[in-house]
């Protein structure tokens, strides 16, 4: 199994050949345990000054964050959550876009990994039994990461699932096959969702090394490049009926399953807009020349350059805004969950989304606006950040967000509950 992408034909880079037969090994050690929000924050930005350095060079040479990414899920972000009734942190879910932002600023493949981890596990903690939660938690506070076999590409829509399981005694046997498959290769546990025979969506957690399960590194778009989001098959995979959650229950009653799955999605968005616009800043003030008819001596006091700064800060900030109200909305939602707290949550989340994916698209072309045509140098792989976002935004397109928020405000029609609203 290769740990490196396949080459891009967009951009051509090199392909590191290191080689892994067997799945990732378990962590060595317990993980670190998060005690409340504030270490939730200060571990991410620690964490994020490392990723920081060398994320340009991942994305152009295609190499895997292995090294960075157990020092992510051992930190205890992947774990900080978790309730503190089972033994976890219980941070909120602002503090979970905050931590979500910071480290996708330094590294959004980073800061995108934990994505399905933190909404899979937000399911087990639904629609988990206690058993479930008793022995799945206590792996996810130990450090185990979960990787993603949700989505599937040959589906006539995203919620269109091909992979089913049938039950054989005590055993499910899950065939099926799934892409955009973010974090399943690196990961140690597997969830990937199959329907019933009733058509229900089951999450269903499986070991990495389960025989039947291949995880194909093909991911080759062009950006968010060291996700490793590729292929999983899984043919006549078993596992017991204790990793069976019944997740299609999350979506028949008024759950906050849905503005979870958003919010993180837009922290990632966030994330991109502030690397970029901070890489943007950096460019203008140590390189950028200024026009030749501004009669400035340096780039970084051009007008007009000095009012597009502003615009992009007050338009992040007003992202970053909407993006804090969507988690306290969450956390109202999970404290009291019934259709008007939902609604609330599903409406913050999309709105956020909204403003995330503008500014994140908005400041991946400003950059190359404001600093330059040396900017497109190959040697500084600024491009990346463009690449990034207009990859990662189009996970849920923002057109049914506005549609949604409109149709909740005039007519008062809650929006759709599932994974994508």
């Amino acid at each position: 199994m290769s740990l490196t992408l396949a080459n891009s034909a967009a951009l051509p880079r090199k392909v590191n050949t290191q080689q892994a037969e067997a799945p990732v090994p378990l962590p060595a050690g317990a993980a670190h345990i998060i005690r409340d929000d504030a270490e939730a924050i200060a571990v991410a930005h620690q964490l994020a000054a490392s990723f920081a350095r060398e994320a340009a060079l991942r994305d152009r040479e295609g190499i895997l964050p292995l090294k960075e990414l157990d020092a992510f899920s051992q930190s205890g972000l992947w774990a900080m959550a978790i309730p503190k009734a089972w033994g976890g942190a219980g941070v909120s879910w602002t503090t979970v876009a905050r931590v979500i932002a910071i480290i996708s600023a330094a590294d959004p493949a980073l800061g995108q990994l934990p994505q399905n981890h933190l909404a899979g596990v937000a399911h087990l903690l639904e629609d988990g039994s206690e058993a479930q939660k008793q022995v799945l938690l206590s792996e996810v506070l130990a450090g185990l990461r979960w990787g993603n076999a949700f989505s599937e590409k040959h589906g006539r829509t995203v919620a269109d699932f091909q992979t089913r399981f049938r039950r054989d005694g005590d055993e499910v046997v899950i065939n099926g096959e799934k892409f955009y498959a973010t974090g399943a290769l690196l990961a140690h546990r597997i969830h990937a969702v199959a329907l019933d025979e009733q058509d229900r969506a089951h999450l269903i957690v499986l070991d990495r090394d389960t025989p039947g399960i291949s995880v194909i590194n093909n991911w080759s778009a062009f950006g968010q490049r060291t996700t490793a989001s590729g292929t999983v098959l899984l043919e006549n995979v078993r596992a017991p009926l204790s990793r069976v959650i019944p997740t299609w229950q999350a979506f028949e009653r008024p759950t906050a399953a849905g503005p979870i799955s958003q919010i993180i999605q837009a922290a990632v968005d966030v994330g991109i807009a502030r690397g970029t616009i901070e890489d943007t800043l950096q460019f203008v003030r140590e390189r950028s020349r200024p026009w030749i008819d501004s009669g400035q001596a340096r780039a970084a006091d051009d007008h007009f350059t000095l009012a597009a700064v502003g615009d992009l800060k007050i338009r992040l900030h007003a992202a970053e805004a909407l993006l804090w109200q969507a988690g306290a909305a969450i956390d109202a939602a999970l404290t009291q969950p019934d259709e008007t707290s939902v609604a609330r949550a599903t409406v913050a989340t999309a709105e956020a989304k909204v403003l995330t994916t503008e500014i994140a698209l908005l400041a991946g072309n400003k950059l190359f606006e404001l600093a330059g045509t040396r900017a497109t140098l190959q040697e500084f792989n600024l491009d990346r950040h463009w690449r990034n976002a207009r990859t990662h935004t189009l996970h849920d397109p923002v057109r049914w967000k506005y549609y949604h928020v409109g149709n909740y405000y005039l007519n008062g029609t809650p929006p759709p509950r599932h994974a994508w609203s």
